[in-house]
């Protein structure tokens, strides 16, 4: 493998994982029936706008509607109104397209289809307080759910039910009309009603699970949320309310077939390509430990797997906050802890982004690593280990000109990780 270039290949590895779950691509093989009456579409999540185009360009009959995608994601649609609101914290402007949301699909008939596009990042996109909560509120709980540790579902069980649009609230305000959901997921064992807390598609969870999550993580909530997740009106509707029993859900994109996409790139560059699993979870620092962990035994004493290998893995891990002034995202966090693993370990590879193209709230999607990063931030008077503990991985990547930043892809099927043990 001479003249082996370690970036090229997994930017390749990454464009053919996004281009797996481009909305482009596959959506035309989900297209609904045609209606009798109106046809119309909604949405939220990163590639929701994206999503919109792709649809608009695939659907031969009339159609309207509206999606709101975060800042920075839109994509020019014709019909399709595209609304732009801030994501990770909810602002004002997303409170504002939660409510034309309602307005979109008020006053529809049976003979009406509702077409739901529904990606990563609609939670806190769709602000819609509950009850007497406010904007503040729902705020708070999701900078407390951010910091918590929390598994992606366990947040999502959380906002729920502190919202008057997610667990199937949106799809349940269309009734009479049909509601046909097409689901790109970033939750890891692609539960669809996950998926941006599932404003057109319930679940069976309930207000006792939300506070039991609540208790396990111990979030400092503001006395009125847990005042409403005290009260029966938390409660979602249930998957067998009537109003669900015409709807579909398709999942259209998923982790599973963007880290096949990815596996391929690097059997074409001559290396064995592992996948670990899609659904991987928990600390982004101590999941890192692991594969650092397996990627030394490799290098090591040439098992579990044979050299040249890549190992690929998905899900979305978790950072709990420890120090103040930190930057970066879960992949940052990731890749900063299994530098400190592989350090010195010649012909360690590594590279993790979202495959949204956004690494929690910078413009990277993730960054590289090897078995160099140690020794190149010392050399720049830097401390890898002081580094992690305050969170601050972007600090970290940025001084050493080893941060990734694709840009937005208009897709979003969680975190695509790579070791490469040559």
């Amino acid at each position: 493998m001479s003249g082996f270039d370690a970036r090229a290949l997994f930017a390749g590895m990454f464009d053919a994982a996004v281009a797996a779950a481009d909305p482009e691509r596959v959506i035309r093989d989900f297209l609904p029936e045609k209606p009798k009456g109106r046809t119309i579409v909604i949405g939220a999540g990163k590639g929701s706008a994206q999503m919109a185009r792709a649809f608009e360009r695939a659907w031969a009959g009339p159609l309207s509607g509206l999606v709101v995608t975060r800042y920075g994601y839109a994509a020019p649609c014709e019909r399709i109104e595209v609304i732009e609101a801030a994501h990770p914290v909810p602002d004002e402007a997303g409170l504002e397209g939660a409510r034309r949301l309602f307005e979109t699909v008020g006053g529809l008939t049976e003979d009406d289809l509702v077409v739901a596009l529904v990606s990563g990042g609609g939670s806190a996109l769709l602000p819609c307080p509950a009850g007497s909560l406010t904007l503040a509120d729902e705020i708070a709980v999701n900078r407390a759910l951010l910091a918590s540790g929390a598994p992606i579902a366990a947040m999502n069980t959380v906002r729920k039910h502190v919202s008057a649009i997610k667990g199937g609230r949106l799809a349940a305000a269309a009734f009479p009309a049909r509601v046909v959901s097409l689901i790109v997921s970033d939750i890891p064992g692609d539960q669809p009603s996950l998926v941006s807390s599932g404003p057109t598609v319930p679940d069976v969870s309930t207000r006792m699970d939300a506070l039991a999550i609540v208790e396990a993580y111990r979030l400092d909530l503001p006395a009125a949320v847990m005042a409403h997740l005290h009260s029966p009106t938390a409660d979602a509707p249930r998957p067998d309310d009537p109003r669900f029993a015409r709807n579909e859900v398709h999942l259209i994109a998923s982790a599973a077939r963007s880290l096949d996409a990815a596996a391929e790139i690097a059997r074409g560059a001559g290396l064995e390509a592992v996948i670990l699993s899609d659904a991987i979870e928990g600390e982004a620092r101590e999941v890192a430990k692991v594969h650092a962990a397996i990627a030394h035994e490799i290098a090591a004493k040439n098992r579990p797997f044979a050299k040249p290998v890549a190992i690929l893995s998905g899900g979305e891990t978790t950072v709990t906050l420890r120090g103040d002034g930190g930057r970066g995202g879960r992949n940052g966090e990731f890749l900063l802890s299994l530098a400190i693993g592989i350090a010195g370990d010649e012909g360690i590879h590594a590279f993790a982004a979202d495959t949204d193209g956004i690494d929690g709230s910078e413009q990277n999607a993730g960054a590289f690593a090897d078995w160099t990063t140690v020794s190149r931030l010392r050399a720049k008077g830097l401390d890898p280990s002081a580094l992690l503990n305050k969170n601050d991985s972007w600090g970290a990547f940025d001084a050493l000109g080893d941060l990734f930043e694709p840009g937005p892809t208009g897709t979003n099927v969680n975190d695509l990780r790579v070791v490469i043990v040559r």
